[in-house]
């Protein structure tokens, strides 16, 4: 790949993953959490967003190998559980508010390519875009910790099974080192049919 397409494409994951967590913070604030306002991460200022290895060197490396996944991710947005509205699934709703994130963004990229007005090299601007946040949608709802969808899934399992898986989540959030080798062993054996199912995804939004 291309110097400039590779830092053309990192910018595209570097500012959806921004997006992302501050969608975090955003749901956080609406559900009486102002931990993030009030550290000032409301904000699309990506400089206080980004990660120097989740957010830059990561992607850049997963884009000049090729690899079959990209994906990437901006500083956690803080908040406090115990500060939400009561309910099952408040902290579930901040979890997904940054997947949701990625999915809207997706669906708007794709209904711009459904106008047919744009030229051929805008087309494959927007369908990257496209891909990217697909691919960040569906990355960050795999329900192993750290990652979103394990707050998703305990709000959505039965009582019975959501009190051990709990109890399983909160062990590997207190080591989340543990969690991402889960998930970069998943994308090493399964990377390929990951990367299949988000292009396949990707196309069905777009329309081509």
């Amino acid at each position: 790949m291309e110097i400039l397409d590779a830092v053309f494409l990192v910018a595209i994951i570097m500012f959806s993953a921004v997006i992302h967590e501050l969608m975090h913070g955003v749901a956080a604030n609406k559900l009486g959490d102002p931990t993030a306002r009030l550290m000032g991460r409301l904000t699309l200022n990506p400089i206080v967003h980004l990660d120097m290895f989740g957010s830059i060197l990561l992607p850049i490396v997963l884009t000049l190998t090729n690899s079959p996944i990209l994906f990437g991710w901006a500083k956690p947005i803080p908040y406090n559980p115990y500060n939400l509205r009561p309910g099952r699934f408040s902290e579930a709703i901040v979890a997904a508010a940054g997947p949701v994130s990625n999915l809207v963004i997706a669906l708007v990229g794709g209904v711009i390519i459904r106008t047919g007005t744009l030229a051929a090299g805008q087309n494959d601007v927007v369908f990257l875009i496209v891909v990217v946040n697909v691919m960040l949608f569906l990355f960050n709802l795999m329900p192993i910790p750290p990652l979103d969808g394990s707050k998703v899934l305990s709000a959505l399992l039965p009582r019975s099974l959501a009190i051990g898986y709990d109890q399983w989540r909160n062990r590997m959030e207190s080591n989340p080192f543990m969690g991402m080798g889960i998930v970069l062993v998943i994308i090493l054996l399964l990377g390929g049919a990951f990367g299949n199912l988000v292009y396949s995804l990707a196309h069905l939004v777009a329309g081509i």
